[in-house]
């Protein structure tokens, strides 16, 4: 088996720490992981034995003109990665000792993934991450914090943990930035601080709406934070940690109360409520979790868009009634999620908002759901209480390229009887169709 399958099969082959056990397989020559301070503290004093032992050092250039390189060691400038671990290998197999410079704390969203992907042996040195750096800049508490990365992957997954979650952390890079992340927050209710050449002489945080951010020009690399602001944005000096966060430090995970909630955990009008029962399949054909959004069409109490919500899913409420809007928000205030609700009747509500993967139709006619494909969602689900409806709509999706499956869902509860008997109390029965892009 070879080294770079070893790794991938076990994690914690060939372990490269001081005092640690070292899988046999493993090599005298180890790869040593330096991260460079980005508070712009002094090197960490690892970084001086490593370097005076070194045949190999690797780093982008920024890094390698921080520190002082033996004379007649090798240097590789960072650029595309895989010549780099080409060097890498082959000085571990001749026995040379190497040194990577990485920024901050490099297992964290890092080169170390990579390298232990390569099975090089590794021992990593971190230092202060660019992220911690940049909440102690801002000087807020990050414990609850999210962090995600936009940096060579698709922006989206990040942009939507921002509309989320409370507070997040985003890495970027050129062209999905701070300008690209705020007009996608624009409408959500954030403060943002953005932190550019940390621990440098050219270092400046700035603190900046939505709009802000994306009218502003912005200096690589730069770490942005993304803030809930608890009412109309706030000035600069007044950035806070947001109120209610969680206390587990588990941002996106299951919600501690379950979901498909009893109708009497939301306010609602003339019981206008998904029931529980079908918001739990409605809900688990949504798939919501931390990095999509969902839309929540005619939403009525919200309580469909406030369960994807509590799953870490990014919500969009789309509701007509300006009473029912205020219901929404305030149920989404007692269930402590961010839900941004827009007041207006589809399909014209739907103009202008951002992409959905999901959505959920709770409301409206054929004009609604054709307007809502025509967005080619991931996932489309809608309730259907009259029958004579359900063949148009799946008529409809088919028509769009989407497989549709539905069931009809028909709830009996347990209801007391005079005199202590019990007996089944129906609930209207409802035809759940979900229709999947291939």
């Amino acid at each position: 088996m070879s080294r770079a399958t070893a790794a991938a099969a076990d994690p914690l082959a060939n372990l490269a720490y001081p005092d640690a056990v070292v899988t046999e397989s493993a090599p005298d020559a180890v790869v040593t992981v330096v991260g460079v301070d980005a508070a712009g503290a002094p090197p960490h004093p690892a970084l001086a034995p490593a370097l005076a032992g070194a045949g190999l050092v690797v780093g982008a250039a920024r890094h390698l003109a921080t520190v002082s390189v033996p004379p007649g060691v090798d240097t590789v400038v960072l650029g595309p990665l895989a010549p780099a671990v080409r060097r890498l290998n082959a000085a571990v197999a001749a026995g040379v000792p190497a040194v990577v410079l990485a920024s901050g704390d490099p297992g964290l969203f890092g080169i170390v993934r990579r390298l232990r992907a390569a099975g090089l042996p590794l021992r990593v040195v971190p230092a202060v991450s660019s992220v911690a750096a940049a909440f102690a800049r801002a000087g807020l508490p990050w414990d609850g914090a999210a962090v995600v990365t936009a940096h060579g992957r698709d922006p989206r997954p990040a942009l939507n943990a921002c509309r989320a979650l409370p507070l997040v952390a985003v890495l970027t890079a050129p062209g999905v930035g701070a300008a690209e992340l705020g007009a996608g927050l624009v409408g959500w209710s954030r403060r943002l601080v953005v932190a550019e050449h940390l621990g440098t002489d050219a270092e400046r945080v700035r603190a900046a709406t939505p709009e802000q951010a994306a009218a502003g020009t912005w200096s690589d690399p730069h770490v942005l934070l993304s803030i809930a602001a608890p009412g109309p944005a706030a000035p600069a000096p007044d950035l806070v940690a947001p109120d209610g966060m969680r206390a587990d430090n588990q941002p996106a995970a299951a919600p501690a109360g379950g979901w498909a909630l009893p109708e009497d955990r939301y306010a609602h009008r003339d019981s206008m409520i998904t029931k529980s029962e079908v918001r739990a399949l409605v809900v688990a054909r949504l798939r919501p979790r931390l990095g999509r959004l969902i839309w929540d069409v005619g939403a009525g109490s919200g309580s469909v868009g406030i369960e994807c919500a509590l799953l870490g899913a990014a919500v969009l409420a789309v509701e007509q009634h300006s009473a029912s809007a205020a219901t929404i928000r305030d149920n989404a205030a007692v269930h402590a999620v961010d839900v941004r609700v827009v007041v207006g009747r589809a399909p014209a509500a739907l103009d202008g908002l951002p992409e959905p993967d999901a959505v959920f139709v709770g409301g409206g006619g054929t004009d609604v759901l054709t307007a809502v494909v025509a967005r080619r969602p991931e996932r489309v689900v809608l309730t259907l209480a009259a029958l004579d409806r359900v063949a148009p709509a799946v008529g409809l999706l088919r028509a769009a390229g989407y497989t549709v499956e539905g069931s009809q869902l028909s709830a009996a509860r347990l209801a007391d009887l005079p005199g202590g008997s019990i007996r089944l109390a129906a609930t209207n029965p409802v035809v759940v169709l979900t229709g999947e892009r291939p």
